[in-house]
C-alpha cells in the first residue's frame, strides 16, 4: 500500500512525513512536491507534483492507495488547486483521501474558511472516502513573535479576549500519521486542537515570567494592528490577513475544548509554557 503526501517539502509535510516513517516502511511513502529534488533528504520516492499541472497530476497519482492532500500554501487558489487532485485522485482510482482543512470550517468567520468549505463539498462530491482534518491555529503562528515582542518590550495583536487553542504543528503531523495508519477514520470529520486554551495576554503573561521582563499584551484595532505590521515589513495584503484573523481570533474561532487532537495522538497536547521556552532558547 503506498501513501501520497502532498506538500511534503512544507513545514508540516517534512514532519508527518518523519511520523510516518515511525510507523510504516518508508518505501510505502511517496513525496508529492514541485521540485523533488527538495526532497533528496526525505529520504522516500519523491514525484513531481503541481497542484496547478492538472494535466499531470493523475499520473504521479498512478499506484497511490492513499493520499494525504495537504492544503496549498496560496490563499486564493486553494480551491482550484485541490479540485485539480480531486479530480487527478478520481482518474488514479486512489482508494481514500485524508485532506487538512480549519477549525470549525463550517462556522468559523476567517477569510481561509471558504477555500476549506469549497474542499470539503468537492471531496463529499468525488465518491471518493475521505477524512477531514481540521486544524486549529499552529503555535508556531505565535510562537515566532515572542523575540520581537521581548525586544519591542510589548505584545501587541488583535485578538481581545478570544480564547486560543492551538497545537505545535507537530503534534498535527502525528495526528495525520496516526489517521493514515490506523483503521476506522474514513468519513469522519477531526475538529482538531489545544487541549488548553489561552488568550494573548496569557501568552504575554508567561513571556513576561519565563524573561523576568514586563511584556505586556496591546490590543489594537484591526487596521492598528495592519498598520504596525506593515511597518515591520510585511506585504498590505498579508498584514491585512493577519489583523482579521486576529479578529476571528477574538470571536472564538480558534477556540475548541473537546481534546479530539490529544485523544488522537494519546497523549495531551504541549502547554504553552514549554513552547515559549522553545521559542526563547532557540
Amino acid at each position: 500500500m503506498k501513501i501520497g503526501i502532498t506538500g511534503a517539502t512544507g513545514q508540516l509535510g517534512r514532519l508527518v512525513v518523519e511520523k510516518l516513517k515511525q510507523r510504516v516502511n518508508a518505501k510505502d511513502l511517496v513525496a508529492l512536491v514541485r521540485s523533488p529534488e527538495k526532497a533528496i533528504d526525505l529520504r522516500i520516492e519523491a514525484r513531481k507534483f503541481d497542484y496547478t499541472k492538472s494535466g499531470a497530476l493523475a499520473d504521479a497519482l498512478q499506484g497511490i492507495d492513499h493520499l494525504l492532500l495537504i492544503s496549498g500554501s496560496e490563499v486564493g487558489q486553494r480551491a482550484a488547486q485541490h479540485k485539480n487532485i480531486i479530480k487527478a485522485a478520481q482518474q488514479a482510482h486512489v482508494k481514500w483521501i485524508v485532506y487538512t482543512s480549519l477549525l470549525h470550517a463550517d462556522t468559523s468567520s476567517l477569510s481561509l474558511a471558504a477555500e476549506h468549505l469549497e474542499t470539503e463539498a468537492l471531496l463529499n462530491a468525488s465518491g471518493i472516502p475521505h477524512t477531514i482534518l481540521r486544524n486549529g491555529w499552529y503555535t508556531e503562528n505565535y510562537t515566532g513573535s515572542v523575540p520581537g515582542a521581548v525586544e519591542a518590550g510589548a505584545l501587541t495583536g488583535s485578538a481581545g479576549e478570544g480564547k486560543i487553542s492551538s497545537a505545535t504543528r507537530e503534534e498535527y503531523a502525528e495526528a495525520a500519521a496516526v489517521v493514515l495508519t490506523s483503521e476506522g477514520h474514513q468519513g469522519k470529520v477531526y475538529e482538531l486542537a489545544g487541549d488548553v486554551a489561552y488568550t494573548l495576554k496569557d501568552l504575554a503573561l508567561e513571556i513576561s515570567k519565563q524573561t523576568g521582563k514586563d511584556i505586556p499584551y496591546h490590543n489594537l484595532s484591526e487596521e492598528e494592528y495592519a498598520g504596525v505590521l506593515k511597518s515591520l515589513g510585511l506585504p498590505e495584503g498579508l498584514a491585512q490577513a493577519i489583523a482579521g484573523w486576529d479578529i476571528g481570533a477574538s470571536k472564538d474561532d480558534l477556540f475548541d475544548d473537546n481534546k479530539v487532537l490529544s485523544k488522537l495522538i494519546g497523549r495531551p497536547t504541549t502547554v504553552l509554557a514549554d513552547t515559549i521556552k522553545k521559542a526563547l532558547d532557540s
